[in-house]
C-alpha cells in the first residue's frame, strides 16, 4: 500500500511516509487525536523519548491490560466504549481500546481481561466491522479461555425480536470457551446509559481488582501528551445549529394519458437538503453520516395528547428538568417508533389481553404492530388512564437520527448535503408523518437545525486513489456516493467509478439524474447500471443488474475495486446473495470459497456496508 499522493514536500524520507501511512490507516478519530498529542510532545521535548528496559510494558501476553473491545454500526457502541476508556484510563488503569475489525484475533488467547462493547445490527445481526471478530470467536479456530475474564455490553433496540442479540451471544459463547464472566451483560435499549452507566461502573470496580494502576514513577518512556482537539467542538451532545440553504424535491412526476399535463401520484418524496456548517469547524469525509436532533412534530404531538386526555400546557419535572407535557413529548421523547417496553406498560396499565398476548416471545403479532403503528395508534387501541408522569416514564428517549452525507467539501464546502425520503403513510384511519423526516421537510430556507457528525472509517474511498469502486445504492441509498463521486473527481483520482442505482420508476425515482448524466460525460463516473423495478411486468432491482455484469464485476474486484452498498437491510441481505452467486460462478462454483473472499474484502477494507 502506497502512502497518500497528497502530502507535499515531506519533511522526511518516503519509506517514512509509507511506515506513518500504515500506522494510521483505521485508527479512530480518538487515536489519531492522541497519536497527534504525543508527536507534539516529543517535538517539544526535541529528542525521541529513551525506552528504559526495566519500564513496565502492557502486552498481552502479561496479562496487565484491560483490551475494550468494540463493534459499532451508528457510532453509539464506539461511544460507549470511549466513555469506559475514559473511566479505566482516569482511575490509572492500563488499557486499550480496539475497533474489533482492527483486533488480532491471535492476540485472544493470551488476553486475561476483555471488555466487549457491541451493538446489534438489525435482526440479530453484527455490525460490519465486527462480523470478521464474531466470525471467528463462533468457529472452530476460537482457542479455549480458561485464563479470561470478561464482560460484554450490548446496545440494541428493543422494537427488534432479537434485542441485543449479538451480545448475548458473544457472552454465551466467551463462557463457553471457558471465560469467567466478571458482571452479567448489560443489555441497553435506546436510552444507553441507563444501562451502560451502572455496568460502567460495575465493571471499572473488576477491572481494579484484577489490575494494578500504572505505578507514578514507571513513566520515563512516555512523552507529555499535548492534545490538539479544538477548544470548541460541536458533538453528539452538544450539536451546532447549521442554517438551511435550500430544501428542494427531487421526487419526479409520473405522466399519465395523452392529456396535456396530466400526472399520476407520487408514490414518494424525496427531498434534497443543503446545511451550512460554516463557522462550526465540523469537518467530514464522503461515507460520514450527519446526526440531527429533531423536533417532532405537531401531528405526531397532538394526537397522542388527544388519545390521553392530558393537558399539554402541564408543567412535568423529570429528571431535574421541569417543561411542559407537549414540550416534553415534542423535544425529548420517542413518538414514532414503538418499543417493548412502552408496550409493556401500556399492557399493564390497560389490562388489555390482546396487547399481552402480542407480547408473547415469539408471536409474528408483534413485528406487524411495529410495523405500521405509531404510539397515537396504540394508544387509541388500547385505552388506559394516564398521568403526564407515568406516561413519560413508559416511553423511551428520543433516538437522534442519522442521514448519510450526500457530498463532498472539496466540491461544496463548509456545506453537507443530505438526501431525505420522507414517511408518510395512511393507516388505522389516520395519517402517519416520519418524526425526523417530517421535521426536515418541512423546514424553510433559513431555518435551523442542530447537526454533528458521525464517522464512519469503514465507508470512505479508497485511500489508493488509482483503485476503480462499486458503488451500490438503490434509492436514498445513492446519497454517500453523490460524495465519492464529488471527491473522487475533485481529488483527480485514476480509478473508475461504476454505479447501481435502483428505484421503482423511472419518471419519479431517479434521483440526482442530471448529476449523473453530467458525471457521465466528464468523465467522472464511467459505468451506470440502473434498475426500475416496476416499470415492465417483471421486476427489477440492482441484485439482478448485478447479476446480469457479474463477469465484469468479478474482475474489476479481481482488479483490486473496492465496493460499497448502502441502503435498507433487506436490500443488502439481497446484494450480498447476488455477490455470492457472482463470485461462485467465476472461481469455479465453490459456495464456501465464494464466502471466504468476500470476508477477506471486508477484512481488507475493500468491501464497505452502510445498510439501515
Amino acid at each position: 500500500m502506497s502512502a497518500p499522493a497528497a502530502l507535499p514536500a515531506l519533511p522526511f524520507p518516503q519509506d517514512t511516509a509509507d511506515a506513518l501511512f500504515r500506522l494510521t490507516q483505521g485508527l479512530e478519530p480518538a487515536g489519531l487525536w492522541w497519536l497527534s498529542g504525543y508527536a507534539a510532545g516529543l517535538a517539544s521535548r526535541g529528542a525521541a523519548p529513551a525506552v528504559a528496559a526495566s519500564a513496565p510494558r502492557a502486552d498481552a501476553a502479561d496479562g496487565a491490560r484491560l483490551t475494550i473491545l468494540y463493534g459499532s454500526q451508528t457510532g453509539n457502541a464506539r461511544r460507549a466504549a470511549e466513555a469506559l476508556l475514559d473511566k479505566v484510563q482516569a482511575a490509572g488503569l492500563p488499557a486499550r481500546l480496539v475497533r474489533a475489525d482492527a483486533y488480532a484475533t491471535r492476540e485472544l488467547a493470551g488476553e486475561r481481561l476483555l471488555y466487549v462493547v457491541i451493538s446489534t445490527q438489525g435482526e440479530g445481526d453484527p455490525p460490519d466491522d465486527a462480523i470478521g471478530f464474531v466470525e471467528f470467536l463462533q468457529g472452530r479456530r476460537a482457542p479455549k479461555l480458561p485464563d479470561l475474564k470478561f464482560a460484554v455490553l450490548g446496545l440494541g433496540d428493543t422494537s427488534y425480536a432479537d434485542f441485543c442479540g449479538i451480545a448475548r451471544r458473544i457472552d454465551a459463547r466467551l463462557a463457553e470457551l471457558g471465560a469467567q464472566r466478571v458482571a452479567d451483560p448489560g443489555l441497553a435499549d435506546l436510552d444507553i446509559d441507563t444501562v451502560a452507566a451502572p455496568w460502567r461502573d460495575a465493571v471499572l470496580a473488576q477491572a481494579r481488582e484484577h489490575l494494578k494502576p500504572a505505578a507514578s514513577g514507571a513513566t520515563a518512556h512516555v512523552a507529555t501528551v499535548t492534545p490538539l482537539r479544538p477548544a470548541a467542538s460541536w458533538s453528539h451532545e452538544r450539536p451546532f445549529p447549521a442554517e438551511v440553504l435550500a430544501n428542494q424535491s427531487l421526487s419526479g412526476r409520473e405522466f399519465r394519458g395523452t392529456g396535456f399535463r396530466r400526472y399520476g401520484t407520487v408514490d414518494k418524496d424525496v427531498r434534497h437538503l443543503e446545511l451550512s456548517l460554516d463557522g462550526s469547524g465540523l469537518a467530514y469525509e464522503p461515507g460520514d453520516a450527519l446526526g440531527i436532533r429533531h423536533r417532532n412534530p405537531e401531528a405526531l404531538v397532538a394526537p397522542v395528547l388527544e388519545a390521553t386526555g392530558l393537558d399539554g400546557d402541564a408543567a412535568v419535572s423529570l429528571d431535574g428538568d421541569t417543561l411542559a407535557l407537549s414540550e416534553w413529548l415534542a423535544t425529548r421523547r420517542e413518538l414514532s417508533r414503538l418499543s417493548r417496553p412502552t408496550l409493556t406498560a401500556l399492557a399493564e396499565r390497560s389490562g388489555a389481553a390482546e396487547l399481552q398476548q402480542l407480547l408473547e416471545p415469539g408471536n409474528p403479532g408483534f413485528a406487524a404492530l411495529l410495523a405500521d403503528h405509531q404510539l397515537a395508534d396504540v394508544l387509541r387501541r388500547w385505552p388506559a388512564d394516564w398521568d403526564a408522569a407515568s406516561l413519560l416514564a413508559a416511553l423511551r428517549p428520543q433516538a437522534q437520527r442519522l442521514y448519510s452525507i450526500a457530498s463532498s467539501r472539496k466540491r461544496v464546502g463548509e456545506e453537507a448535503h443530505l438526501t431525505l425520503d420522507v414517511v408518510a403513510y395512511s393507516a388505522h384511519g389516520r395519517q402517519h408523518i416520519g418524526a425526523a423526516s417530517g421535521f426536515l421537510s418541512a423546514l424553510e430556507d433559513g431555518g435551523q437545525v442542530p447537526v454533528y457528525i458521525e464517522p464512519n472509517e469503514r465507508f470512505r474511498v479508497p485511500a489508493d486513489a488509482s483503485r476503480d469502486i462499486i458503488m451500490i445504492g438503490p434509492g436514498t441509498g445513492v446519497a454517500p456516493f453523490r460524495g465519492f463521486v464529488q471527491e473522487r473527481a475533485e481529488t483527480g483520482a485514476g480509478g473508475r467509478n461504476w454505479l447501481f442505482f435502483g428505484a421503482r420508476h423511472f419518471n419519479t425515482g431517479f434521483l440526482y439524474q442530471t448529476e449523473w448524466q453530467d458525471a457521465l460525460q466528464r468523465k467522472e463516473l464511467h459505468r451506470l447500471d440502473l434498475a426500475f423495478s416496476r416499470d415492465q411486468a417483471a421486476k427489477i432491482y440492482v441484485q439482478d443488474r448485478l447479476r446480469e455484469q457479474g463477469r465484469d464485476v468479478y474482475d474489476w474486484l479481481q482488479g483490486g475495486a473496492h465496493l460499497y452498498v448502502c441502503g435498507a437491510i433487506a436490500m443488502g441481505k439481497d446484494v450480498h446473495a447476488a455477490l455470492l452467486d457472482i463470485v461462485a460462478a467465476h472461481n469455479g462454483g465453490d459456495a464456501e470459497a465464494a464466502a471466504e473472499y468476500l470476508t477477506r474484502l471486508q477484512a481488507e477494507g475493500r468491501y464497505g456496508r452502510d445498510v439501515y
